[in-house]
């Protein structure tokens, strides 16, 4: 059998909150890229996917595990492997020759020979005639394609992709991806295999060989599916649409204890923790999502493929909304569906005031830290709280950070619901009529 050219085994990896804490990111990865493949790595945001592809790049260390390049154990940056960040990342000061030379340089290849290999990648990426350009006179797509020819222009045996495209508005990303795959075909590269990190379904189907479906709260392979149809892949056809069908189910699949617990007892309600990383989702967004599964011709179910095409959402967009529809018990997802419930269909049909009733009802139930900070509040004298009252008990689960964004999605809900007042200039939490 072909050894493969990148394997991952059983990666952990944990980040230090303080002294007693950790937050584990990534738990017991395990992968390998083979030679003539591209790998996609696929999942929502934080699901540590980033992370990971910088421990395979050597720029971070693994907690637990090994990364293994070419049979041999990664422990630092290594030749052979280049990255494109999801960000430009270029130097301001330095034209998009001198950009593209950076890498060689640091190699301490000469100056003619790296003069004439980057031309020639330049060339290769189709920025000629854009040498002696300098990063502010490009567009966002020909940006990218000076950090892509930095990467290639060192030969690399392995390149590495960070959602590279995302920055980038359709049609660019689309013809950007569009060069890269005629170049890999073409093989106009010494690259032996890709692994790039994406969020977008159809831009993992559309490039990659294989498919590692990386789930969340910790990161961890959740899926390994092939897509064995030939470059250039059409979005239109059959077999694309159904890849990217399958792909959905996969990811709204409940676990087998999920499953068990449901079947047990329908009514059996999944308790969240206090430091739930609550998904980012506005009412307006929540509201007319239900409000379009309403619609007579869904009749309250819909494909979720079908309704991200519809609403023109990627899986970062759209998932969040699903998983909050679901945590609030307005929709139920499962294998790749939406359908919306009982209580889903009442909100649609209720005017604005009864719809602030039921949100309410179901969001102190269902979400224990809009449940906490209520009952803080009730037990204060004068029914105020600053609001780093709160934040210092999300960050015993939580990244100072994500503790932060958690805090105001729990704040921006229960604004709407009327469960609590919140005064931006004072930072603090307080009952407007105090029972």
């Amino acid at each position: 059998m072909q050894s493969p050219i990148i394997d991952i085994k059983h990666v952990f990896k944990s980040f230090k909150k303080d002294r007693q804490q950790e937050m584990l990111v990534l738990e017991d990865i395990n992968f390998t890229l083979k030679e003539g493949e591209i790998v996609a790595l696929l999942g929502k945001s934080g699901s540590g996917k980033s992370t990971l592809l910088r421990i395979i790049a050597g720029l971070i260390s693994p907690s637990m595990g090994e990364v293994y390049y070419n049979n041999e154990r990664v422990r630092g940056p290594v030749n052979g492997i280049s990255m494109v960040f999801q960000s430009f990342a270029l130097m301001p000061w330095l034209t998009v020759l001198q950009n593209v030379e950076l890498g060689l340089e640091a190699l301490g290849i000469d100056r003619a020979t790296r003069r004439t290999r980057a031309l020639k990648a330049i060339d290769t990426i189709g920025l000629d005639g854009f040498e002696s350009a300098y990063p502010k006179e490009l567009s966002g797509g020909m940006r990218q394609r000076v950090g892509f020819a930095r990467a290639l222009v060192v030969e690399p045996d392995i390149l590495l992709m960070d959602e590279p495209f995302s920055a980038l508005d359709v049609l660019t990303a689309d013809n950007l991806k569009s060069d890269l795959i005629d170049l890999w075909v073409a093989k106009k590269t010494r690259t032996r295999g890709i692994i790039f990190v994406t969020h977008n379904i159809e831009e993992a189907v559309a490039m990659a060989d294989r498919i590692i479906i990386v789930g969340s709260n910790p990161g961890q392979v959740t899926a390994e599916l092939h897509v064995d149809f030939a470059h250039p892949r059409n979005e239109n056809e059959d077999s694309f649409r159904a890849k990217v069908d399958e792909i959905y189910t996969l990811m709204t699949r409940k676990t087998k204890t999920q499953a068990a617990s449901e079947a047990q007892a329908e009514d059996v309600e999944k308790e969240l923790g206090l430091g739930y990383r609550l998904p980012d989702a506005g009412i307006s967004e929540l509201a007319g999502l239900m409000e379009v599964l309403a619609e007579p011709d869904n009749k309250g179910a819909m494909d979720l493929p079908e309704l991200a095409e519809q609403l023109h959402m990627h899986v970062d967009d759209l998932f969040p909304l699903t998983e909050v529809l679901e945590i609030l018990r307005f929709a139920r997802v499962s294998e790749g569906d939406i359908k919306l419930s009982d209580a889903g269909s009442a909100f649609v049909d209720a005017d604005i005031q009864a719809r602030k009733k039921l949100f309410l009802t179901h969001l102190v139930k269902r979400v224990p830290l809009a449940r906490y900070i209520r009952e803080t509040l009730d037990s204060k004298s004068k029914h105020r709280v600053s609001e780093d009252y709160f934040l210092a008990e999300l960050e015993q689960y939580l990244s100072d950070k994500e503790a932060d964004r958690v805090l105001k999605v729990a704040i921006d809900w229960g604004r709407y619901a009327e469960l609590f007042a919140y005064d931006y200039n004072s930072g603090e939490l307080s009952l407007e009529d105090p029972d």
